[in-house]
């Protein structure tokens, strides 16, 4: 087996099991694309307004951004892809992830990644991840290139 055949097994290897993990979630986060599955949490009728907003998230949001967090795809370096791959808007986003071959998944990572880890502080990008597509987009994409290059 020649080295770059080796290194496709490799990749494979690494992150099919994450990728299937994550596959579960593509008809949810499909049926979602262009929705808000984010509120803000209200304490009821006749119950003091608080100042600050508190933000909720549907329980299937909150299972697959924790499961994005503890895969293989999680990598924290995730700046350095979007600087090499000049990735400034949602737009720039969706073509990296369309232009990225089996030996770049971290592209698609990297993408995953902005969006949970930065979702942890500002809470409008777990919704918004799943808003404009890109959480569905990288997963199926992930899990297009592993098929294809496993058969």
């Amino acid at each position: 087996m020649d080295s770059s055949k080796e290194s496709v097994v490799k990749m494979i290897e690494k992150y099919r099991a994450d990728v299937n993990e994550l596959s579960r979630y593509l008809d949810w986060l499909e049926s979602k694309k262009g929705q808000d599955v984010g509120n803000k949490y209200d304490p009821g009728e006749g119950k003091k307004v608080t100042t600050i907003s508190v933000p909720t998230y549907d329980s299937t949001l909150l299972a697959f951004v924790k499961k994005v967090q503890k895969s293989g795809f999680y990598n924290k370096n995730y700046v350095y892809v979007y600087s090499r791959l000049h990735i400034r808007s949602a737009e720039d986003e969706h073509r990296a992830i369309d232009n990225c071959q089996i030996m770049e998944l971290d592209v698609p990572a990297a993408i995953l990644t902005n969006y949970c880890m930065k979702g942890m502080t500002k809470a409008y990008m777990w919704t918004e991840g799943v808003k404009n597509g890109v959480f569905w987009h990288a997963v199926s994409r992930m899990k297009e290139l592993i098929e294809f290059w496993s058969a």
